[in-house]
């Protein structure tokens, strides 16, 4: 996998509404890897009206179209996909300071990521578990949930902090998603599952995607916690 590095700060967004309409809560979309700001804009038309959305757009452009939060290898033995963590570690630190600044202008923030993207959220709920109204984790994982990955170390805060914030989460994936593996899957239920208040939906027969009935959960999510 190929990537060309860009400024590592999100340099494009798109939103759901022009500026002079924007209301005070902020919903801050995280694309997968090799898509782009456009990739989710579309998903606000199916959630809650009273929220503004804002896609952003990852800072690695890809050779082959898109873009990534982070580059990515693949384990040429077991097929698991890996991450080199310093590059983990300035997207994250990245785009914890873009978020700062934005949301300044808002009443509550909330995040949506899916894939890549929900590395990126989970990752940012980390450093402010306070922070944001809700999270919504879409057929990704979490990064480092065992706080092992050299590189990482002193990224994120002891998991005490976050599990005394309860921070709320719905984690939403397919059954059938080929992309994330079991390895990964299992390690970001069991950080969830003991650091946040998690509501957690598997969809039968849903691959690496979001289905219909999946945004309709996430809307009624939203709808509840930012209200």
């Amino acid at each position: 996998m190929t990537e060309t590095s860009s400024a590592p700060a999100p340099s494009t967004v798109r939103w759901s509404r022009p500026e002079g309409e924007w209301t005070d809560d902020l919903l801050i979309l995280l694309h997968g890897y090799g898509a782009d700001e456009h990739d989710l804009v579309g998903v606000a038309a199916h959630l809650p009206e009273h929220l503004t959305a804002v896609s952003v757009r990852a800072p690695l452009a890809l050779s082959t179209g898109g873009a990534a939060w982070f580059p990515l290898s693949q384990d040429p033995v077991t097929g698991e996909i890996g991450a080199d963590a310093g590059a983990v570690r300035s997207a994250v630190e990245a785009l914890d300071a873009w978020v700062r600044e934005i949301r300044a202008g808002f009443r509550t923030v909330s995040l949506l990521g899916f894939s890549q993207g929900m590395a990126m959220a989970t990752s940012l709920l980390r450093l402010d578990p306070e922070a944001y109204a809700c999270t919504v984790a879409l057929s990704g994982f979490v990064v480092d949930p065992r706080h092992a990955e050299a590189g990482l170390e002193g990224l994120f805060p002891a998991d005490e902090t976050v599990a005394a914030a309860k921070p709320k989460v719905f984690w939403g994936r397919g059954q059938a998603d080929p992309i994330i593996s079991e390895h990964r899957v299992e390690e970001s239920h069991a950080w969830l599952t003991a650091n946040t208040d998690l509501t957690k939906v598997v969809y039968a027969g849903l691959g690496h995607a979001i289905s219909p009935q999946e945004l309709g959960h996430v809307k009624e999510y939203l709808a509840h916690h930012v209200r």
